[in-house]
């Protein structure tokens, strides 16, 4: 259910189309919460439906225009609820770490170089992030809005230290492992 309200928060930041909608997924809300186009143009068909967003009127009116939502009292007061709301956190699941503990069983062949193909992946997120942050959170930007989406930034970046840590160490550890028999 997270999806419809990942949604209305980034139309109640801005009133945008869909296609302005997943291009903004593609650069913010999707590092922590992914959807395909599809799946945003679909629930923004639900959300207009259950009278969460409207369409904004076109200025003028032409064939193929795109439309523009916006959030309706109605989608606020549903975010406003959904994000006052306790949740439980989710159990972690990595097919990575799957694979490892899969490797114990019948051999580690191809997983070295997977593991450095990750740490590598892992290096260029977090220094993504860590433009993202010089960028947009310079030193005095203590707005309560923009305090709450560096946390969120500040969350990947954690994420994104703490991986490639740990995929430096299972190399490590990889080059202690003794051959099999």
């Amino acid at each position: 259910m997270s999806l419809p309200h990942a949604i209305l928060t980034a139309l109640l930041e801005r009133p945008s189309s869909g296609l302005e909608l997943t291009r903004r997924f593609d650069r913010s809300i999707g590092y922590f919460w992914s959807a395909t186009h599809q799946q945003i143009y679909r629930e923004l068909g639900k959300l207009e439906s259950e009278g969460y967003i409207r369409t904004l009127p076109a200025e003028q009116p032409a064939r193929g225009q795109k439309k523009s939502y916006e959030v309706l009292p109605a989608g606020r007061a549903e975010l406003a609820r959904w994000t006052a709301a306790s949740q439980d956190p989710k159990p972690q699941r990595d097919v990575l770490l799957l694979r490892l503990r899969a490797a114990a069983v019948v051999g580690t062949e191809g997983l070295e170089a997977d593991l450095r193909r990750h740490l590598e992946l892992h290096r260029r997120q977090l220094a993504e992030y860590e433009e993202i942050q010089r960028r947009d959170f310079p030193p005095g930007k203590d707005a309560r809005e923009d305090r709450l989406r560096h946390l969120v930034l500040r969350a990947g970046i954690d994420l994104e230290t703490f991986w490639t840590q740990w995929l430096s160490h299972a190399l490590e550890e990889f080059g202690e492992l003794p051959d099999l028999p």
